[in-house]
């Protein structure tokens, strides 16, 4: 065994001190978690934007950031439901790169998860108590969801964790919306096996205890593309591809279809100007087939503060995982988005 503790045993009733919402806070927080519960059960007709950075690596450029979205969200509550992508921490494919805030709290500095945990309950409490906007975060360990599960109003299961029997699991007694995408394949039967699991009670262990779930209902559908097994990227945002994922729905006869889709990754290939043009066309497609309309109600979009990536965190605002939309264009297809729907 090569494990090597290098440091003490995390307390989570000690960590949860940190960062723990005023009851006025708290009541605003819930409020906002019943409204996107009530668009995800199809009780609310506004479209959900999950959008923010690829990956919140500077607490100062995500929260000017958030500060913006908020204003922004007030000028459209009426037809747009905005959640603010808060993403601590990131998959790599092959481990090398930079994992998120939760590993690296100085994404220029060395690995501090202890620090880590806490800079990232700050930057959710921060962002919800600064600007009144609800998070969304990645569960990429499920074994961390304790962690946070009082701060996050949405989580995501990515495309690598989608096919992981834990992260279903777990999914499935988490109570806020939980996004679940189609695995890098591309293959629906995987992501819709994993919708189901989510949503139906489940027994196992976790935490080191044997542990019962109800299931979670207000899991569901977020097509992101895929890639074919010559690395050529395959959209999955067309016309065709969203009927395909409405007869999983229909078939398997699953609680509150919702369709998310991420307009970046394997739909825009990580060309990020291209999440203007996905916007568009299913906006398109919302308004000419009323079943389409139905299910395919939110976006998942990555923007920052500058358009673009950089290796080396020197522009303020600039992701240095996934290239984003800049805020000028973000606040141009949110006002574009706001305008179509009808």
């Amino acid at each position: 065994m090569t494990f090597k503790e290098i440091s003490p045993k995390i307390n989570i009733k000690e960590i949860k001190e940190l960062g723990k919402l005023s009851e006025k806070v708290l009541k605003h927080k819930e409020k906002r978690d019943h409204e996107l519960n009530a668009i995800i059960k199809g009780e609310d007709d506004r479209l959900l934007l999950i959008i923010g950075p690829c990956s919140s690596d500077n607490e100062e450029a995500v929260l000017e950031y958030a500060r913006r979205l908020a204003k922004l969200q007030e000028e459209v509550k009426d037809k747009i439901f905005i959640v603010m992508r808060v993403y601590t921490a990131k998959p790599r494919t092959n481990g090398d790169g930079y994992k998120g805030l939760i590993h690296q709290p100085d994404s220029k500095g060395n690995p501090s998860l202890i620090n880590g945990i806490k800079a990232v309950r700050e930057l959710h409490y921060k962002v919800i108590t600064e600007t009144g906007l609800t998070t969304a975060d990645e569960m990429l360990y499920p074994e961390n969801l304790p962690l946070i599960d009082d701060l996050v109003s949405y989580h995501a299961i990515g495309a690598r964790s989608v096919e992981d029997q834990q992260h279903r699991f777990v999914a499935s007694g988490i109570d806020v919306p939980t996004g679940m995408k189609n695995p890098t394949s591309g293959n629906l039967n995987v992501m819709f096996n994993g919708i189901y699991a989510a949503q139906n009670a489940q027994n196992f262990l976790f935490n080191y205890a044997e542990v019962e779930t109800e299931g979670n209902p207000l899991a569901h559908a977020v097509l992101r593309g895929g890639l074919n097994e010559y690395g050529k990227n395959i959209p999955n945002y067309h016309t065709e591809n969203i009927l395909d994922a409405i007869k999983f729905y229909e078939k398997m006869q699953l609680k509150n279809p919702f369709i998310i889709i991420d307009t970046n990754h394997d739909n825009s290939g990580k060309q990020y100007l291209e999440q203007i043009r996905i916007v568009r066309q299913i906006l398109i497609n919302r308004l000419w087939n009323e079943k389409i309309k139905k299910y395919v109600r939110g976006f998942m979009i990555e923007s920052y503060l500058e358009d673009g990536r950089q290796d080396e965190p020197t522009v303020f605002g600039k992701s240095i995982t996934d290239p984003c939309l800049g805020w000028e264009r973000t606040k141009e297809l949110i006002y574009e988005i706001y305008k179509t729907e009808v």
